[in-house]
């Protein structure tokens, strides 16, 4: 399955995307099955376009990829103006803080003691147990 999801774009994009995926919600396309070759020509051709794209626009198109981390390949192209950084094997996503963000309560959040996961707790099946052990 690959998943592409435009925001704010010239309507070349939309227009190209939807000439090769179905467009199941306003900026959202989606095809079952593409082979590499056509998502990276796909690739391409938006990456061509780059330059038209206005500050607050931009394509997130995202596949299965077993050998990637959360087994999800990603690329971006414009916004969103995130960082993506693989974490033990998942994905990560890495902003900035900014001034809406209340610091000293996330520093507060971060001293607190996780408590310890015993076999009687509920919430976990014994098999999770057995793994992380």
């Amino acid at each position: 399955m690959t998943i592409g999801v435009t925001r704010n774009t010239p309507g070349r994009f939309d227009g190209f995307l939807a000439s090769c995926m179905q467009e199941i919600a306003p900026g959202v396309y989606v095809a079952p099955t593409m082979k590499k070759a056509v998502r990276e020509r796909i690739w391409r051709v938006m990456m061509d376009w780059g330059e038209l794209l206005p500050d607050d626009a931009g394509v997130v198109l995202f596949w299965r990829n077993p050998d990637a981390p959360s087994k999800l390949s990603i690329r971006l192209l414009g916004w969103p103006k995130k960082e993506f950084i693989e974490h033990e094997g998942l994905w990560l996503t890495h902003r900035d803080l900014t001034e809406a963000h209340d610091v000293e309560e996330l520093l507060e959040q971060a001293e607190v003691e996780e408590p310890e996961i015993d076999e009687d707790d509920p919430t976990l099946p014994m098999k999770f147990l057995a793994e992380i052990e």
